[in-house]
């Protein structure tokens, strides 16, 4: 390879990796600029996950929403459907509540998409959210 070729080669790449690095930049951005919560499940080895996710508070409930069954969070709850939710000054322990109906999952989405907007859009572009699913909290007993 030529030197004119090696910087061109150089060039592309470095033109890939700034891409790369734009891209991560403003998904994290995206993800994790505000209005975030962050919710302690008990994973299978009994440890605290914490994890950072969108919620909304309609008619004060708080719902949740995880792009994927997968998402280590919303597994943990399949198991032990106790969550601690902090966010925005407030905080509890609740029960964690998977909802199915298309409805109500509509609803959650709807709220969703017009709190956090063009982030929505933006991650909405590579998390297919058709196939999210929704949590509702319930106050946990004493």
């Amino acid at each position: 390879m030529g030197a004119s070729a090696a910087r061109v080669f150089g060039a592309a790449l470095a033109s890939v990796a700034a891409l790369g690095i734009a891209f991560a930049a403003i998904t994290w951005l995206a993800l994790e600029s505000g209005g975030v919560a962050i919710v302690e499940t008990h994973a299978g080895d009994g440890s605290i996950r914490s994890t950072h996710v969108w919620f909304v508070e309609p008619e004060r409930e708080f719902w949740l929403e995880a792009g994927s069954a997968q998402n280590g969070w919303f597994d943990d709850f399949g198991r032990d459907p106790r969550i601690a939710f902090r966010a925005e000054g407030r905080h509890g322990d609740f029960l964690a509540r998977r909802f199915e109906d298309s409805p109500a999952r509509a609803r959650i989405r709807a709220l969703l998409r017009e709190k956090y907007g063009l982030r929505d859009r933006w991650v909405g572009l590579f998390v297919d959210q058709s196939r999210s699913l929704v949590v509702r909290l319930d106050p946990a007993e004493p």
